[in-house]
C-alpha cells in the first residue's frame, strides 16, 4: 500500500469529548486521535491555522492540555485563520522603540525553537502592532527579547523594536537595574526576607533549584528575591517578590523551598504537606515594571491591577478567613 492510500482523509469534520483517560494529552494528540495515522506535522498545522476548537473557541496551541469534559472539533476544510492579535488595551506602551504588553496566562512569552509551533505573546504582539500601525509584515515585524515570562504568569513584559534598544535594555537588565515587581499567593503563612542561593539546572530530583552543597559549581546563577508579606489569607498568604536577579523559576523556585509553593504550583510543590488550595494556574503576576527608556534615558513605570482569575481567588480566601 503506498503512503498516499495510507494517509487519513481530512475531508470530513471529527469531534471528541476529552475523557477522564484523556486528560493531560496535547491538543496536537487529541487530533492524531482523532485522524489515525496523521503526522504530526500536520496535526500542529490543523491547530495552528486555525482549524481545531476547543470548547467551542478556537485554539492555536498544540501544546494546551484539554480538560475532561471539554469537547475538541476539528474541521480540516474550514476556513484558515491565524492566531489573533493582543487586545488594543494589552499594548501598554509603543512607540518606535520598545512596546509593553499585558500577558495573559496560557499562552508561552516565545517559541521554544524555530519548530515551535506553539501560538505566543510574541507573535500575537507583532500582529497587533501591524494593525495598529497599518503596516505589512517587514522591518517592523522583529522585536527583541529581553525578558520572559512564564506560560501560566501573567502581567507585564518589555519586548526591544530596534537593535539599539535590545542592547540597551538587556545592559539594563545585566546589572539589575530593571523594577520588576510580583504579587503571587502562596500557601500558608509566608514571611518576609530575603531569599539568596545559587540555582542549578537539576537540584538532585531533576528539577531546576538551589544548590545545597558547600560550594556551588561554577555553571549556578545567583538568584535574589526580596519578599514582603501583603495580606494573610485562609491556608495561604499574599505576598509581593521584588527581583535583584530574573532567573528561570527564581520565585516559584524559592518559595517552594521556603514551603510555601504558589497556589496552583504543579511542578516546585514537591514534599509539601498541608492542605492544597484549588487554582486554574500558579497564582503569580508581574505587576510592576521599570526601566529607563533607550532613547534619552527617561525612567519609565507601569502598573498593571491583578486579572480576573488571580483576584477572584484572592477574595475566595479573603472570605475564608473571614468567615
Amino acid at each position: 500500500m503506498s503512503e498516499a492510500a495510507k494517509a487519513p482523509s481530512l475531508d470530513e469534520a471529527r469531534a471528541l469529548r476529552v475523557g477522564e483517560g484523556d486528560q493531560g494529552s496535547t491538543l496536537a494528540a487529541l487530533v492524531r486521535e482523532l485522524y489515525p495515522g496523521l503526522s504530526w506535522n500536520k496535526a500542529r498545522e490543523l491547530v495552528r491555522t486555525g482549524r481545531v476548537s476547543v470548547a467551542g473557541e478556537l485554539c492555536f496551541d498544540a501544546a494546551q492540555r484539554p480538560v475532561a469534559g471539554q469537547r475538541v472539533e476539528v474541521d480540516p476544510a474550514g476556513r484558515r485563520r491565524r492566531a489573533p492579535p493582543l487586545p488594543e488595551d494589552a499594548l501598554i506602551h509603543v512607540d518606535h522603540e520598545v512596546v509593553v504588553v499585558r500577558k495573559p496566562a496560557g499562552l508561552v512569552t516565545v517559541p521554544w525553537d524555530e519548530r515551535d509551533e506553539r501560538d505566543s505573546l510574541i507573535e500575537r504582539t507583532r500582529v497587533a502592532l501591524r494593525e495598529r500601525e497599518g503596516g505589512r509584515s517587514g522591518e517592523r515585524d522583529r522585536l527583541g527579547i529581553v525578558q520572559r515570562l512564564d506560560k501560566e504568569t501573567t502581567g507585564l513584559l518589555v519586548f526591544a523594536r530596534t537593535r539599539k534598544a535590545r542592547k540597551l535594555l538587556e545592559a539594563q537588565f545585566r546589572v539589575h537595574t530593571v523594577h520588576r515587581r510580583y504579587v503571587a499567593i502562596v500557601h500558608g503563612e509566608a514571611e518576609g526576607g530575603e531569599h539568596e542561593s545559587a540555582l542549578v539546572p537539576d537540584r538532585g530530583d531533576g528539577l531546576r533549584g538551589s544548590w545545597r552543597g558547600p560550594k556551588p559549581p561554577k555553571f549556578a546563577k545567583r538568584a535574589l528575591t526580596r519578599v514582603r508579606v501583603e495580606e494573610r489569607l485562609q491556608g495561604a498568604t499574599l505576598v509581593s517578590c521584588q527581583l535583584e536577579t530574573g532567573r528561570q523559576h527564581q520565585i516559584r523556585i524559592h518559595l517552594a523551598e521556603a514551603g510555601h509553593p504558589l497556589v496552583g504550583e504543579q511542578v516546585y510543590d514537591r514534599g509539601y504537606r498541608g492542605a492544597r488550595i484549588p487554582a486554574d494556574r500558579t497564582m503569580l503576576h508581574a505587576a510592576s515594571l521599570g526601566f529607563r527608556h533607550p532613547s534619552g534615558e527617561r525612567l519609565l513605570r507601569f502598573e498593571d491591577p491583578m486579572p480576573d482569575d488571580f483576584r477572584a481567588v484572592l477574595e475566595s480566601l479573603r472570605h475564608s478567613r473571614a468567615r
